[in-house]
């Protein structure tokens, strides 16, 4: 396992993420709106998001077990670094997108490793989850203008966009409920009873 979370740990912090993105978004949309479609130009959040893709790719790189690639480490960890610095300057046309797309891919990670030979069939929320980003994610780094129609199509109507931050907000109390009331706290080393 890369990382040690327990089952319930990666669903509260799912959950209380998806809750509280989409509770904002209802309450100050007003203000997430206009910066929604901003979002897939605008080069600081490119590069800030980039920077924190490549950080935690670097800190995977540098401290997981790579089995027969352990030996290129160092080369794997100087490819990162120059992936970094040189993404930004030669593909910026929707580098916030693309950089989002990669972070949607190391973040289903955790919640797959953490439901892994897991007994719970709850455990299908993060799951779910998981794969919905990994998808996701696929198709922002291939084709970033997804996500800019996907969001002039929510922006289109107040139902829309209404409907999806609620949608949010029902799949991350969904989610903290069955991290509360079904994930147990153990170890994902000891997974099964």
């Amino acid at each position: 396992m890369i990382y040690d979370f327990s089952l319930r740990t990666v669903g509260l912090l799912a959950g209380c993420g998806l809750l509280v993105s989409h509770v904002f978004a209802l309450v100050a949309a007003e203000q997430v709106k206009p910066w929604l479609q901003t979002f897939p130009r605008s080069r600081s959040m490119g590069i800030f998001l980039c920077t924190l893709a490549a950080a935690w790719a670097f800190w995977l790189a540098a401290t997981m077990d790579l089995g027969e690639f352990t030996p290129n480490r160092t080369l794997i960890c100087g490819v990162v670094l120059a992936g970094a610095v040189m993404v930004p300057l030669f593909a910026d046309e929707f580098l916030s997108v693309r950089a989002l797309g990669i972070l949607a891919l190391l973040a289903a990670e955790p919640l797959l490793g953490a439901a892994f030979l897991r007994p719970e069939q709850t455990r299908l929320f993060l799951v779910v989850l998981a794969y919905a980003w990994a998808v996701a994610g696929l198709v922002l780094v291939g084709a970033p203008y997804f996500l800019r129609d996907a969001i002039n199509w929510i922006l289109a109507g107040p139902r829309r966009y209404r409907l999806v931050a609620w949608a949010g907000v029902v799949y991350g109390l969904l989610s903290i409920g069955a991290s509360l009331l079904f994930f147990g706290g153990d170890s994902p080393h000891n997974p099964l009873p």
